[in-house]
């Protein structure tokens, strides 16, 4: 089982499916910010910035599925992304938490990104916060968007740390597997 998880990366289609998936999920918080009218605070870009590193690292294996540098190039950005968006998920549920108990929302009013990529400039549309951290207007199942956000990108995470695994544990070839 691990030796063909192994293969995996070495195709073009588990590539795509990452980079289909989150789009998905990219274009699920535009119909919810447009469709469904719910603004969206600072983490909540952030967490979309996030699933950006994760089309990107799935763009980069898709190309460059067939050379090392490219799988591991696209290794790093599908880690790096599903990695900060846990934390900013994991942040957002902390202050939710803070706020319902009476506290106040520690999030930023603007959004921080770096002078060379301000996305808040660019792409207003998709990287503009216009709704207040702790808010929340949507749950599923009872729990917020940024809960279920968390475990979206915990299990981004632990694919990509278990696909990583398979490439650095050596195989037996088996030509029948």
């Amino acid at each position: 089982m691990f030796a063909a998880v192994a293969r995996w990366p070495k195709q073009r289609w588990p590539w795509i499916l990452l980079t289909v998936s989150s789009s998905a999920l990219l274009l699920i918080a535009l119909y919810f910010q447009y469709g469904m009218g719910l603004a969206p605070c600072i983490m909540c870009v952030y967490q979309r910035f996030a699933l950006c590193g994760i089309i990107i690292a799935g763009l980069i294996g898709s190309f460059g599925y067939q050379s090392v540098f490219g799988r591991w190039l696209g290794y790093v950005s599908w880690i790096v992304g599903a990695g900060w968006g846990l934390k900013i998920a994991h942040d957002q549920v902390v202050n939710e938490q803070v706020v319902a108990s009476g506290g106040f929302s520690t999030c930023a009013l603007f959004p921080e990104f770096p002078t060379w990529l301000p996305l808040n400039e660019w792409i207003p549309a998709v990287f503009h916060p216009t709704g207040m951290c702790g808010e929340i207007l949507w749950t599923f199942l009872g729990y917020s968007m940024p809960f279920w956000m968390r475990i979206v990108f915990a299990v981004y995470l632990l694919v990509a740390i278990i696909i990583l695994a398979s490439q650095l544990k050596k195989h037996k070839y088996n030509p029948y597997d």
